[in-house]
This record gives structure tokens, C-alpha cells and sequence, in this order.
């Protein structure tokens, strides 16, 4: 009696391999899609990292530093607002602020959004008791393209124009 055998198979057919290919393209499709929709969303997430991350904390300060002044004066410059000339209520780059002090001594302030030669950004001075001013303390913010201060019906309002455009304005009166 004589027996057929098949040849064994060493591959796949035609189909298989047609089927295979194609599930390969499938999930490399889907990857790529995934892949190109998380750069989109961390495009959009580093485009509104300003708002969510860094505005809140410039509201912080100085909300905390308007809240805990006596008085202030707006001024063009830094040079102005340490000589106390031309003090004015429009729209200022440079923000003077009056502590008074726990023994009664008047201190003050400066917060000035200019360029120290590494960029425009929001910096804070303490004025010395002998008028002579150093290098700023510290800078609130690197980010904004624009800063004004200016008073509107009595109330101190900061204007604060973001890296994407964004326009932002802060209100705050003294509190007595």
C-alpha cells in the first residue's frame, strides 16, 4: 500500500502573508497617529504653559506686595521713580511702593519691567535708606513681552502681555 504524504510546508501563502503585511501597516498606522497627536497636544500644552503656570504666580506677588503697601506712585523710569519726579497715572513701566515699617521708617519698592541686557523682565528693588539703588533683588517674571502699570477710578491695574499674545489684567486697591 502506498501512502501519499504531503510535502511539508516551509512558508506561508500567498494570503497569509497578504493578511500579515497588512496588520503590520494597520498598527504602525495607529502608532504613528497616536504619536503625531501627542506632539500636537504638547505643542498646545507649551503654548498655554504661560497661563497656566507662570500667571498665576505673577498674581501672587504682586497681588501680595500691592496688598501689603501703604502708597504708590507710577513713574516712565527707574531713574524717576528714585529721584520722586514726574510722577504720573497713565501707563507706566515702573511701579513705586511705600511699606511702612514695624518702628515707623518709610521704606519703598520698585518693581520695573525693563531690559537689563538679557531680556525684558519684571524686576523687584528695595530702595536703600540712602537712595542709592544696586541691582534689582530678584525678577518676578522673564516672560511677558510687555508690562504696564496704570490707575483707573483709584484702582492700581497691571497689564501683562504674554510670549503667545496673551493680554492679562490684574486689579487691586490698597487695603486700609
Amino acid at each position: 500500500m502506498r501512502r501519499h504524504h504531503r510535502a511539508a510546508r516551509n512558508g506561508f501563502t500567498l494570503i497569509e502573508l497578504t493578511l500579515a503585511i497588512m496588520l503590520g501597516m494597520a498598527i504602525s498606522g495607529m502608532s504613528l497617529a497616536l504619536f503625531n497627536q501627542q506632539l500636537a497636544f504638547l505643542q498646545i500644552y507649551k503654548a498655554q504653559s504661560f497661563l497656566t503656570e507662570e500667571a498665576p504666580l505673577i498674581s501672587m506677588h504682586v497681588s501680595k506686595l500691592v496688598g501689603k503697601a501703604e502708597r504708590f506712585r507710577l513713574h516712565a523710569s527707574v531713574a524717576d521713580a528714585l529721584a520722586g519726579s514726574n510722577p504720573r497715572s497713565t501707563a507706566s513701566p515702573v511701579l513705586v511702593l511705600n511699606f511702612r515699617q514695624p518702628d515707623g521708617v518709610v521704606r519703598a519698592a520698585i518693581l520695573s519691567f525693563e531690559n537689563r541686557g538679557s531680556g525684558p523682565a519684571l524686576y523687584y528693588y528695595v530702595v536703600p535708606l540712602s537712595g542709592v539703588l544696586g541691582a534689582p533683588q530678584w525678577y518676578i517674571t522673564k516672560k511677558p513681552s510687555d508690562i504696564s502699570f496704570w490707575v483707573n477710578q483709584g484702582i492700581l491695574r497691571m497689564s501683562l502681555s504674554g510670549p503667545n499674545s496673551e493680554l492679562i489684567t490684574y486689579s487691586g486697591a490698597m487695603t486700609q
